[in-house]
């Protein structure tokens, strides 16, 4: 066990004195014909670089596994055997040093988790009931703390605004490149920057149970997890090894050749094979992270590479989540007047719908409103400037014996085709506007959907409580194949479970939060929604910005990823397939087919790292 510490302590060190040693033993021998300097030399690297090598083949052994790293012993023990030293150090060195090149490879793709990790915040300054502020650990911040936040500092906790105003640099839990302002009540995240403002926060989510430890946690997870094809390629190497050796010793029972049976030991070695795939594995994964797109592990890459059919909640996935007005029609006099009238009482309710209309109104005249009723099921009725004024649905105006032209009528019916609800607003006994409202479409969800079906999604399908009419004017605005409206979240479930059995491979993109029921059974689960906990835990996907660019960016980055990964398995075998042929047509040897084959593990190597510069075109 001390042989075995020390020497991975040392093990580039040990690299390094076996590369030494094998360029002296090759300067000796073809430039300088000191053949005793160079014979010893190569010696000397054999033993040095066959010592982790022998250390890495016992431990395998143990757990009774045939690694590559048997082979190459068994290979390099022949060929020390048959005293041909230069092959025996040369095969020693190239083994280690790709080795070398792998666990760099390896350790530069984590470099997002590492990033991740180092931004993470380390102290926070904790109000006491005076309102004094005292800098303490994290680790001694608890829930319900009263946290003082200053400009250029890092939110230490998920919490929500107390008190003042100021703009987040998020990019660390969304990649929004952005600042967003933060004002009383809205909600902060760790790891977050405050670049201006004061705000005090309270603490609601602290240490790994915050968005920003979740996301840390999701994405080492993700890239220590194997996709199916690697748990393939690991499976296949487990009998690959030993073939090799059958087929080694065949080939000396047939040729008693001892050289060439060593040298089927050393080029058999799938190297390539092995690296390969984890390495686009987990590029991609973190080619993901640091785009805001959370891929929870190899296994999610293999199922969204198979997706024909995405599924779209309505509202907050297609749609922006925010009721805005769509159309404004005035068809009576003074309009100006009445839209003041309108926004008089509409500013005393806090209705979405009342919002929003004072929203689009924007600045007018004031008026004191001198009496509301609430009619329930129709809308409001109120007094301004000694005029009555109606406000609400076709009902209202029936009822209030309001007549309405066959004009407006049309009018009425073309806004509701449009997807929008229909607000009338009557004074003095007489149609002033005719309102339409919704949920606004989100603007890049149409060409997103448009890119999607170019990439290979066969078919769109949205699936939403809301109202059949308006259900379809979204669905014919963004060109979607079939709808389901007026839903319950248990009819939600059923439709996917219907797509499923008829056999498509079903993504479902939804907020998260209601529809954690169809997200937990779609093949893939894919929630926008800015990383709340019911996302991170249930769905196989975050998008952390809620964006459609991640949600096209996801799908790209997976086909890339899986491509990425048959491009290195066929790079590996016909490799392997050119070393053998070589080798029994005469020329390939040992050295030059080691040197041959470890030049195959930094080209899968580097095809692999192409994925950290993915951008969906």
């Amino acid at each position: 066990m001390k042989l075995q510490r020390w020497v991975k302590k040392y093990l580039n060190t040990i690299i390094l004195i076996s590369g030494g040693l094998v360029t002296i033993g090759l300067l000796s021998d073809y430039v300088f014909h000191i053949e005793m300097l160079g014979l010893w030399s190569m010696i000397i690297a054999s033993i040095i670089g066959a010592l982790p090598i022998t250390i890495q083949a016992y431990q395998s052994l143990r757990n009774k596994v045939i690694s590559i790293e048997l082979l190459v012993l068994i290979a390099v023990i022949g060929a020390f055997f048959i005293q041909e030293y230069h092959e025996s150090a040369i095969v020693t060195f190239l083994f280690l040093f790709g080795a070398y090149l792998e666990r760099r490879t390896i350790q530069k793709t984590r470099d997002s988790v590492k990033s991740l990790i180092a931004m993470a915040p380390t102290t926070a300054l904790v109000l006491d009931e005076e309102g004094e502020a005292e800098e303490v650990e994290i680790d001694f911040v608890d829930e319900g703390d009263r946290l003082l936040i200053k400009t250029g500092a890092q939110v230490p906790v998920d919490g929500v605004v107390l008190f003042g105003e100021g703009f987040i640099d998020e990019a660390s839990v969304t990649g929004e490149s952005f600042p967003v302002k933060k004002k009383i009540g809205d909600n902060v995240f760790a790891g977050t920057i405050l670049t201006n403002g004061t705000l005090q926060v309270e603490a609601e989510r602290v240490g790994e149970d915050t968005t920003f430890g979740k996301i840390i946690e999701l994405v080492e997870e993700a890239q220590d997890s194997k996709s199916v094809m690697e748990k393939f390629i690991n499976k296949f190497a487990k009998y690959y090894t030993p073939a090799v050796i059958i087929f080694a010793l065949a080939t000396y029972l047939l040729t008693r050749d001892i050289r060439l049976a060593i040298t089927v030991l050393v080029l058999g070695c799938p190297g390539a094979l092995v690296i390969g795939v984890p390495v686009s594995n987990v590029t991609g994964i973190g080619n993901g992270a640091k785009n805001g797109v959370l891929i929870k592990g190899g296994e999610v890459l293999d199922r969204m590479n198979q997706v024909d059919t995405m599924v779209f909640d309505k509202t907050g996935t297609l749609t922006q989540g925010k009721t805005a007005v769509t159309t404004f029609l005035s068809v009576g006099k003074n309009e100006q007047q009445g839209r003041a009238y309108l926004a008089a009482i509409e500013k005393e309710s806090d209705h979405p719908l009342a919002q929003a209309i004072v929203s689009y109104l924007g600045e007018t005249q004031s008026y004191v409103v001198e009496q509301t009723v609430t009619l329930e099921g129709r809308g409001i009725q109120g007094m301004v400037d000694q005029k009555e004024v109606l406000i609400g649905n076709e009902r209202l105006l029936i009822e209030k014996n309001i007549t309405v032209t066959s004009v407006e009528s049309r009018q009425i019916d073309a806004i509701k085709l449009q997807g929008n609800s229909i607000v009338l607003v009557a004074i003095e006994g007489r149609l002033q506007f005719i309102i339409g409202v919704s949920d606004v479409i989100r603007p890049e969800a149409k060409d997103a959907l448009t890119r999607l079906r170019k990439m290979g999604i066969k078919r769109f399908v949205m699936l939403t409580g809301d109202h059949k009419m308006t259900a379809q004017a979204v669905a014919k605005e963004l060109g979607i194949d079939e709808v389901h409206a007026e839903l319950l979240p248990e009819d939600k479930v059923r439709e996917v479970q219907k797509l499923k059995d008829n056999g498509h491979v079903v993504a479902f993109v939804g907020d998260g939060i209601n529809d954690s029921p169809s997200i937990a059974l779609a093949d893939i689960g894919i929630a926008m929604g800015s990383g709340t906990d019911v996302a991170v835990e249930t769905s196989d996907i975050v998008l952390m910005r809620s964006s459609f660019e991640e949600l096209v960016h996801a799908y790209g980055l997976t086909k890339a990823t899986i491509a990425n990964m048959r491009q290195n398995i066929f790079i590996a075998l016909a490799t392997v397939a050119f070393l053998f042929v070589g080798l029994f047509a005469g020329w390939i040897y040992m050295a030059s087919g080691m040197f041959v084959h470890e030049a195959s593990i930094l080209v899968v190597i580097f095809n692999g790292l192409r994925l950290v510069k993915y951008k969906q075109k």
